[in-house]
């Protein structure tokens, strides 16, 4: 029997920058940030450094840990062709939610047991048993998903940093758009200021020298009222269509619509166990809450008035899939046929391998047009589409949420990473891809440099605000939070909470603000409020929250907490 041939054999020579990479990597002790572009081959980097790993140390083990599961199907096959002609069918294994338990559990020994070299996994697999671990993999590290945000809070991007300076192992935290955190700790020495403790890699060019799509600003307000989608917009699809290439349009918001309305007595369609609205499913007649879950068929009248009149108060994915479907009715593609149209978000891809078939079709191009909320923004290398579309990002931009520019400009940045990732395809073509906004405020300076594709000229923007108002990262956070069945009884215990902690050593070092209900108060008939505490020093804000725990444990057990049902305390919060 022929041995297999070695990792080694099966690559590609590495580009300039990667393999400056990869021999940073190799000399260096890390943490690592791999800052590379969309398309500059950051997968292969990690490909590489785990070949490497493996080959120095047969007992050696790697993690490599994604955001999201739709993410883990393709990087387990681009993992399983590398390595498993080399290490056996069992020497790549995935742990995430998405599986049934005995599945988690073989995953969980074999890794145990040390059979698996490579687990692959979402934020829970953080916590795999690897007794060899030599090798920590955090792609897209700066996707919010990372952040556990119910039950027992932890980053696992941290929880990644800890583990690895904790066992030995090397620690790559990669992405095109890193979390400004990340990017401050990766700063390079200045004059007398010391530089961050993680080792920044640069890879700011893509693949086969292809050209970053070229970024075109809308200006809805010289369009008419209720445009959803521009003319000129459409047509640039259109044409796309005509030629045979792929667009992609993005609207982080699933459903038909996220409210359904009476217009004569003004009902909206509320959920009765949150403060907050159910969304209109069209495509199986029902309002259903993204909150708690509750659902109900559509009324055949206003439930108030008797009006049959109610209607459909914004777009989602779902509506926005239906109205492209009209517009593109008279349209062909080259070989004759109707545009295909496809949409992807939890909603579609709720039924098991659903997710896994609508990928498919999109890369084995049976899809024209691709509708989908942040799900296809980010980690997918599809070859075929030119075209992004961005129908409504101006929602972020105003937000109270001091974290809202930086999630959207991520969203963004990764979407345009989508269009162009095929050079051979797109010289064949003859045109440059493609990424058009639609906003009221194109004169903003994130778009400004979103155009340019310069996140490090916006990262500096947010650090220079972060820095004069005392945020993250030039200050640490954290959240008490109190779920009770009213608003008043969840408030009067963190305010007693937090008067109690007066008497606490260094009490003086850490701001606690007033408590205020949760942006969505009120979910599955509980009421949720909170108290914000933030201090410029990590330890003191570490021996703060630890001296303050016997308090709440005793604060909780006397008559000021009685009508609480849960506290908790959430460290380096991400929504606030």
């Amino acid at each position: 029997m022929r041995a297999a041939p070695p990792v080694a054999a099966c690559l590609t020579v590495p580009s300039a920058e990667q393999a400056d990479a990869l021999a940073r990597f190799d000399a260096e002790a890390g943490p690592f940030l791999l800052f590379g572009s969309t398309g500059s081959g950051k997968t292969e980097i990690y490909l590489r450094a785990v070949a490497s790993l493996l080959a120095r140390d047969p007992t050696a083990q790697a993690l490599v840990m994604v955001p999201e599961i739709n993410l883990t199907p393709q990087l387990e096959a681009r993992f399983r062709e590398r390595f498993e002609p080399r290490f056996g069918a069992g020497a790549v294994v995935s742990l995430h939610s998405g599986m049934t338990n005995p599945q988690r559990l073989a995953s969980w020994l074999a890794a145990h047991g040390g059979e698996a070299r490579i687990v692959l996994g979402t934020r829970m697999a953080v916590f795999a048993s690897l007794p060899a671990l030599r090798l920590i993999v955090v792609d897209e590290e700066h996707d919010p998903s990372y952040k556990q945000q119910e039950g027992a809070r932890y980053s696992a991007r941290d929880l990644a940093v800890w583990r690895g300076q904790r066992e030995g192992a090397k620690v790559i935290l990669g992405s095109a758009t890193p979390s400004l955190e990340s990017w401050h700790h990766s700063r390079p020495a200045e004059g007398a200021e010391a530089g961050g403790r993680y080792a920044r890699l640069a890879m700011p060019s893509r693949i086969g020298a292809v050209a970053l799509p070229t970024v075109r600003l809308i200006d809805m307000a010289q369009q008419p009222p209720k445009t959803v989608l521009s003319a000129v917009l459409l047509d640039a699809m259109g044409q796309r269509i005509a030629r045979g290439e792929q667009s992609m349009v993005f609207l982080n918001r699933r459903g038909y619509a996220p409210v359904l309305a009476c217009n004569a007595c003004d009902w909206k369609s509320e959920c009765p166990h949150c403060s907050a609205y159910r969304v209109f499913h069209k495509i199986d007649r029902t309002l259903r809450c993204h909150h708690c879950g509750f659902a109900e068929r559509v009324p055949r009248a206003c439930p108030v008035c008797g009006n049959p009149d109610i209607a459909p108060v914004g777009r989602g994915t779902e509506r926005l899939e239906e109205h492209l479907g009209e517009l593109f009715a008279p349209l062909r593609r080259p070989d004759g046929g109707a545009v295909r149209i496809a949409r992807i978000d939890a909603d579609s891809t709720r039924a098991q391998g659903a997710l896994e078939r609508q990928l498919a079709q999109v890369h084995d191009g049976e899809v024209d047009v691709l509708v989908g909320t942040q799900m296809i923004a980010k980690g997918h290398d599809f070859r075929r589409i030119t075209l992004v579309a961005a129908v409504n990002p101006d929602g972020a931009l105003f937000s109270s949420d001091f974290r809202a520019p930086e999630r959207l400009f991520s969203l963004l940045m990764q979407s345009a990473g989508r269009a162009g990732r095929d050079a051979a395809f797109l010289a064949s073509q003859g045109y440059a891809a493609e990424m058009w906004v639609q906003t009221h405020h194109p004169t903003h300076p994130l778009f400004s440099a979103l155009r340019r594709h310069d996140y490090p000229a916006f990262a500096a923007s947010q650090l220079v605000e972060r820095r004069a108002a005392a945020l993250p990262p030039f200050a640490f956070q954290a959240l008490l939070r109190a779920d009770a069945r009213t608003q008043e009884a969840a408030q009067a215990f963190l305010n007693a909470a937090s008067a109690a902690a007066d008497a606490l050593e260094g009490a003086e070092r850490v701001a606690r603000y007033p408590a205020v209900p949760l942006a969505i108060q009120r979910v599955a008939n509980v009421e949720r409020a909170q108290v914000l505490v933030e201090s410029i020093s990590r330890a003191a804000l570490q021996r703060f929250l630890h001296g303050w725990q016997p308090l709440l444990h005793a604060l909780r057990r006397a008559p000021e907490g009685q009508g609480v049902l849960r506290w908790l305390i959430d460290v380096d919060p991400h929504a606030i």
